[in-house]
This record gives structure tokens, C-alpha cells and sequence, in this order.
């Protein structure tokens, strides 16, 4: 994979998000749909392939996630998703864990 410039790894928009909502994606059964509130005053949808790793959805409600704000929107299966979640996965892929804030921090935070 190439290197990345400094100038490059500034054009991305990381914040923090609050997730508000999530669903099963109606059409893939590895796909949450998610609302986030990025602090925009309207909440943001995300579609994430979560399921197979967070089955109970309520460990997920209510998480500060780190999101890539300024990603072009890309249809996933029939539905728009407007941001990215970042996540790390093991190097077996036998897990994966959402990126999130060690503190509270509101809504729309930018990420440094």
C-alpha cells in the first residue's frame, strides 16, 4: 500500500460520534444501520458491518465511535451511508473492536 502524505492524512475529517440508533440493514445480514450525531444538528447514517462481531446491539447504543466525517457517501446494499466508523481487527480477523474516546467528549469533537 503506498505512503500517504502529511497533506493527505490532513484532508481527512475524524470526529467523535455519539451513536444514537442502530439496525439490523434490511438487506445483509453482516450490516448494522446506524444514526450518529456528528454535532451537525441533524443526525448522520452509517451502514457498518458490525453484526457478526456486536449481535447485541445495545453494547453499541450510546458509544462515542471515531468517524470519518468527510467520506464520499457510498450505497451499501440498498442504503446510504454518509461516514465511515474506524474499528481495529486482530490480525487472526477472529475480532473487532470499535474505535472510541477513553473520555466523554462531545459530539463533533475533532479528532487530532
Amino acid at each position: 500500500m503506498p505512503d500517504l502524505t502529511y497533506d493527505q492524512f490532513k484532508q481527512m475529517d475524524l470526529r467523535v460520534g455519539l451513536i444514537t440508533a442502530i439496525e439490523d440493514h434490511p438487506n445483509a445480514n453482516k450490516l448494522y444501520v446506524l444514526k450518529v450525531d456528528l454535532g451537525e444538528g441533524a443526525e448522520r447514517q452509517l451502514v457498518a458491518g458490525l453484526r457478526p462481531y456486536y449481535p447485541d446491539k445495545a453494547k453499541l447504543l450510546g458509544k462515542r465511535i471515531i468517524v470519518v466525517a468527510n467520506l464520499a457517501p457510498a450505497v451499501l446494499r440498498g442504503i446510504e451511508s454518509r461516514g465511515m466508523l474506524l474499528a481495529a481487527q486482530t490480525p487472526d480477523g477472529a475480532r473487532v473492536i470499535i474505535l472510541t474516546t477513553d473520555e466523554d467528549m462531545p459530539p463533533g469533537s475533532k479528532v487530532l
